[in-house]
């Protein structure tokens, strides 16, 4: 039999009931008397009390568990939260010829964010190109190329800006959240491994920091093989892995893949969909609530060779906070990808008339 939690409302009425039978001889008591007053702080007290219990039994089942309770029960599954990672990325530095940034040195963001040089780096003429990485794991340490860092210390015969180069200083990660812990876990239980079933190569892919769905595409180059396709959902870049997380995959699928099973790991070809549309009211807070059920749209339906509806994304647009009307005007039909492009949401445009 389900057990009704009672509301504040009712345990101040059971409250007041009670003080009344035993300290009032039946009579109800006054709103700001010291019976009324202990009533409502007793309540609030019990209500509290039942919050706590509520939320505590929704702890043993994985479907409902929270934070190191989650964690926990993962762990019994042998799933660990992926941690954060760092950032990293390269600097360079003008200079005297010969002039070395030591190992150890610290450069500093404005907004107080620390990078640290990885190896000592000699000067090749007038520039030093340096290795750096983030003493503090997570996506907020990813910075993009061209922006500069700045040394904590002075460093003889180099100037004190560093300029970002390359593709940035990037894939800072921030650890695993509970809704794809979550998933992991729930995959896990109703899924179990069975030695190098397709099932099984997505659950390996999904181990990987930054990695948030794969697809799995048996025999793709032939007898033995298997290839699967990943994509980092977190990335500030977009969706698609880059080299150095493509490896990381592919490296840990080979430690665990059956040994029969040649696999390759790819990342499928973008088809990005530019988005245009004009909203009553238009204003910046619908603008964002459009933006963010856009971005949800695509991170449920979007996969390699999945159709984009149009009919979805006008339900998307529909259904964000404060819209009352909207006319769609690009795209005007059905997204349709070839098997191994992925669409991608683009860039979204507000059209006034």
């Amino acid at each position: 039999m389900p057990f009704d939690r009672p509301s504040l409302p009712a345990l101040v009425e059971r409250a007041e009931s009670d003080l009344s039978a035993r300290l009032l001889d039946g009579e109800q008591p006054l709103r700001r008397s010291v019976a009324g007053v202990l009533a409502r702080v007793t309540a609030g007290q019990a209500h509290m009390l039942y919050g706590y219990l509520d939320w505590l039994a929704q702890q043993p089942f994985p479907d409902t568990a929270e934070a190191e309770y989650l964690a926990r029960l993962a762990r019994i599954w042998g799933i660990g939260r992926k941690p954060a990672v760092a950032a990293a990325g390269t600097v360079t530095l003008q200079g005297q010829p010969g002039a070395v940034l030591p190992a150890g040195q610290e450069l500093r963001r404005d907004d107080g964010t620390l990078y640290r040089v990885q190896a000592d780096s000699h000067a090749a003429g007038a520039t030093v190109t340096a290795s750096v990485a983030a003493l503090v794991a997570g996506q907020g340490g990813n910075v993009a190329a061209g922006q500069s860092l700045m040394l904590t210390s002075p460093v003889a015969g180099l100037q004190p800006v560093a300029q970002v180069t390359g593709h940035g200083i990037s894939g800072g990660l921030d650890a695993e959240d509970d809704a794809s812990l979550r998933a992991r876990l729930l995959r896990r239980i109703q899924e179990p491994p069975h030695g190098g079933a397709a099932a099984d190569y997505v659950a390996w892919a999904l181990e990987v920091p930054g990695i948030t769905r794969a697809w799995v595409y048996p025999g793709r180059m032939g007898a033995g093989t298997v290839g699967v396709a990943v994509v980092a959902d977190g990335l500030a870049s977009g969706p698609i892995p880059d080299s150095t997380l493509l490896a990381k995959v592919q490296a840990h699928l080979e430690g665990v893949r059956p040994v029969t099973c040649e696999v390759t790991v790819f990342a499928p070809q973008v088809l990005t969909v530019p988005i245009t549309v004009r909203l009553v009211p238009d204003s910046e807070a619908v603008r964002a609530a459009v933006r963010a059920e856009l971005r949800d749209l695509f991170a449920r339906e979007s996969s390699p060779g999945a159709v984009i509806r149009v009919s979805h994304l006008r339900e998307a647009v529909s259904v964000s906070p404060g819209e009352e009307d909207h006319v769609l005007q690009s795209p005007t039909a059905d997204v349709v990808p070839a098997s191994h492009q992925m669409p991608v949401l683009g860039d979204i445009t507000f059209a006034t008339a």
